[in-house]
């Protein structure tokens, strides 16, 4: 599973209009679901986005997580980060996983996360979402289940 997480002031979510998902002060995580990808793929990426220190302790130092932070994440499912552009002008998302198996990994990702003790909001599953934030920091980090980046 990949992952583009940012730290948010806040953020928004929206689908044909109305909010689905609001934020204030948290991770927003958009998730791609990669072919392959498992259980155990899922837990990884909800134990490293629940536990990432990335939030400011008292000398202003990103030193906190999530939790320690009383922040919330958010969880966007987003196949286009397996999208290969590489070759051409279009991209492939031929590594991305089939959309029943992608919904039940995030599933588990958001049903994890919630397990650890994280407040979680999310999208929805293959809906054409407006997504708005306000990156704090900025805070912007790629991460990956097989270790890609």
């Amino acid at each position: 599973m990949r992952a583009v997480a940012q730290r948010v002031a806040r953020a928004q979510v929206r689908v044909e209009g109305a909010t689905v998902a609001n934020l204030e002060t948290g991770l927003l995580a958009l998730v791609g679901v990669a072919e392959g990808d498992g259980e155990r793929d899922a837990h990884w990426l909800a134990e490293k986005l629940v536990h990432l220190r990335v939030f400011r302790d008292a000398q202003g130092r990103m030193n906190r997580s999530l939790l320690e932070a009383g922040a919330g994440l958010g969880v966007v499912s987003q196949f286009t980060l397996l999208g290969d552009c590489r070759k051409g002008r279009r991209s492939s998302y031929d590594g991305a996983a089939a959309p029943e198996v992608a919904a039940q990994r995030i599933e588990e990702l958001v049903a994890h996360a919630r397990a650890l003790g994280a407040v979680v909001v999310t999208g929805v599953f293959r809906a054409q979402m407006e997504v708005e934030l306000l990156n704090d920091g900025p805070v912007t980090l790629l991460l990956d289940s097989r270790g890609v980046f």
